[in-house]
This record gives C-alpha cells, sequence and structure tokens, in this order.
C-alpha cells in the first residue's frame, strides 16, 4: 500500500549505499497513479545511468578489471567466513535432535540458508563498492585493482581453524604463524617479539 511506503528511508538509503540522489516524493506526488513497480523501474533506470556515466569516464576497457577485483577479494572474503559459519553449524547440529529433528537434514537446510546469505552478502558488498567508488582516470582504476589484488594475496596467506575454547575465531598464515595474538598493533607500532623493529617489518606479510 502507498501509505505505507518509507520513501525518505528508502531515499536516504540509495544515498548512503549506492550514491543515487532520487526525489522519488516528488515523483509520487506529480503521479497521478503509481505503484511499487515503478519505484523500483525509476531506481533501477537511475542506478544504471550513475553507473554507465562512470564508464564513460574510465573506459569500459579499465574499469572490467577493477571489477573483476572487486569480485574476486568479496567471493574471498565471504567464503571464508561462510565455512567458518559451516564450522559452528557442524559443532552444535546434534542439538536438533533433543527437538526431534534429522540433524542430518537440519544441516542441508541451514547450511543452504548460509550459502543463500553468502550470495546475497556478496552481492551487495560488489554492488555498493562499484557504485560508491570515485575514480577519474584510467590510471587510477588500475591502481585500485592493483590494490585489491594486493590486499586479496595477503588474504589467501591467511588460514582459519575451528574456533578456540573461549569462541574466538583462530586466524593464522599458511605457515602457521599465529596473528590473533598482534590484534590491535600497528604497522609502524614497535614489534612484540622483542627486535625492536617496527611491526611491518618483522612481519611485513601481515600487513
Amino acid at each position: 500500500m502507498e501509505e505505507q511506503w518509507d520513501l525518505v528511508g528508502l531515499q536516504t538509503a540509495l544515498k548512503n549505499d549506492w550514491q543515487l540522489d532520487i526525489d522519488l516524493q516528488a515523483k509520487v506526488q506529480a503521479s497521478s497513479a503509481i505503484s511499487d513497480e515503478d519505484i523500483l523501474e525509476a531506481v533501477v533506470a537511475a542506478a544504471h545511468a550513475h553507473f554507465k556515466a562512470k564508464l564513460d569516464l574510465v573506459g569500459a576497457e579499465n574499469f572490467v578489471p577493477f571489477e573483476r577485483m572487486v569480485l574476486l577479494q568479496s567471493i574471498d572474503t565471504h567464503w571464508r567466513e561462510h565455512l567458518s559459519a559451516l564450522d559452528y553449524l557442524r559443532q552444535g547440529i546434534h542439538l536438533r535432535g533433543y527437538a526431534q529433528k534429522q540433524p542430518k537434514q537440519e544441516y542441508k537446510r541451514e547450511a543452504f540458508e548460509l550459502f543463500g546469505q553468502l550470495l546475497d552478502s556478496v552481492k551487495n558488498e560488489v554492488t555498493r563498492i562499484l557504485m560508491t567508488v570515485q575514480i577519474q582516470s584510467g590510471e587510477q582504476v588500475q591502481e585500485a585493482a592493483h590494490a585489491i589484488e594486493e590486499k586479496a594475496e595477503h588474504i589467501d596467506n591467511m588460514t582459519y581453524s575451528a574456533p578456540d575454547e573461549t569462541g574466538e575465531q583462530q586466524v593464522t598464515t599458511a605457515d602457521g604463524f599465529d596473528i590473533t595474538r598482534f590484534a590491535g598493533i600497528g604497522r609502524n607500532d614497535p614489534c612484540p617479539c622483542g627486535s625492536g623493529k617496527k611491526f611491518k617489518v618483522c612481519h611485513g606479510k601481515l600487513s
């Protein structure tokens, strides 16, 4: 129902998440009859125009590699979170038996729901980044893609294990180096190992 529409909230969300400035209230007031599908079409059309203007500015050939890097990094990050969530689910799924449910079937159902959430998270994050990124030249696109690629390489060097007795997730590098004990240490802070060097020098692969 039109009386239940939160146009102000929608405009705020579009402005904050996608940087789309659309006066939907004026559009509704100027129309004698409008449906929620009309509002959706207006938003999608404005989003396509906003994104096309970004492509025209830097060129599709420069922007596509950046899109690829954003997508790959988002999938990599959220996939690791998904595996951690599945591990939590697996550890407690036997409790479903107390509710007269089949743990194996419940695991399949809940794991499928988690996978759906994974896809939604990737879609939302990639869309938000591509819609809000401010790039003014092809060189900046390449620099941004390179920075994302380097960050993805650092993520690839890490592995996630099952939670410890405190419930905290353990994060280590591929060679078994535990980085959780260095949480909160800046790259230019002294390394707690006692070497006297900056943290980024001792453990540059983590910076």
